[in-house]
């Protein structure tokens, strides 16, 4: 039975990814450290699914983490390194604290993540970073989380190589507009969805399962001659002159 973690799973995107996981027979942790998502998460997610408190950014619990994941699951064939954050703002307006907390989860927590579970990935096991396409299709107010989120880009291929010695995998997956919390957590009027929808070519929002289904092949056999990629699901947002 294989395993995975997946950082950030209390909701959305990685929810999702636990729930195809599970059923498809991986025994599943995931993470988070928002109380009131964990608590739902314990609640929503399947049972068997590990919920675990931890923050990302902070290298301790990052330690703690892996200490738990070792108890429970032993080892790990896949690691989804989905957490992060995105709190828009111009450049004028980005505090020092803003930008640091977005650096801390969206780089650096990624980073220290993979490092301190590298002993315990399986050789041939698939690390899958969630990037996004903001990363290289620009938006007002989005320039610290695109250069946090392209920062995981520019080091996908050199984790690749790095990596392949022991048949692991590393590649990222960049979703486009996925209907999400985030959404409303962001307070996006109606009439900017609507705009936003209009530019993908699929005439629809992508979902959570979408993006399951991407991370889902990246960590099967299927997927065991490819690494260092980047797959987008966007719907062929941006594809446009």
């Amino acid at each position: 039975m294989p395993n995975a973690l997946i950082t950030g799973g209390t909701s959305g995107i990685g929810a999702a990814t636990a729930q195809l996981l599970h059923s498809r027979g991986y025994r599943v942790a995931v993470t988070g450290r928002n109380p009131e998502t964990l608590a739902r998460a314990r609640e929503e997610l399947p049972d068997g699914v590990i919920v675990v408190p931890a923050d990302s950014a902070s290298l301790s619990d990052t330690t703690q983490l892996m200490s738990v994941i070792e108890d429970r699951l032993g080892t790990l064939d896949l690691l989804f390194l989905n957490a992060g954050v995105f709190t828009p703002a111009p450049i004028a307006d980005v505090t020092e604290e803003s930008f640091d907390a977005q650096v801390g989860i969206n780089f650096k927590g990624q980073y220290f993540t993979l490092q301190k579970a590298l002993p315990l990935l399986n050789d041939g096991a698939s690390v899958v970073l969630t990037v996004g396409i903001g990363s290289s299709r620009g938006a007002p107010g989005a320039s610290v989380a695109a250069g946090t989120r392209g920062a995981l880009l520019t080091m996908l291929p050199s984790l690749a190589l790095e990596l392949a010695p022991r048949r692991i995998r590393v590649n990222a997956v960049s979703p486009g507009a996925i209907d999400t919390p985030l959404f409303d957590k962001l307070g996006v009027p109606d009439e900017g969805r609507e705009m936003m929808r209009s530019r993908i070519p699929f005439e629809r929002f992508g979902t959570g399962e979408d993006i399951a289904g991407i991370v889902a092949f990246l960590g099967s056999d299927e997927a065991r001659y490819i690494t260092g990629q980047e797959i987008v699901g966007a719907g062929g947002y941006g594809l446009s002159a």
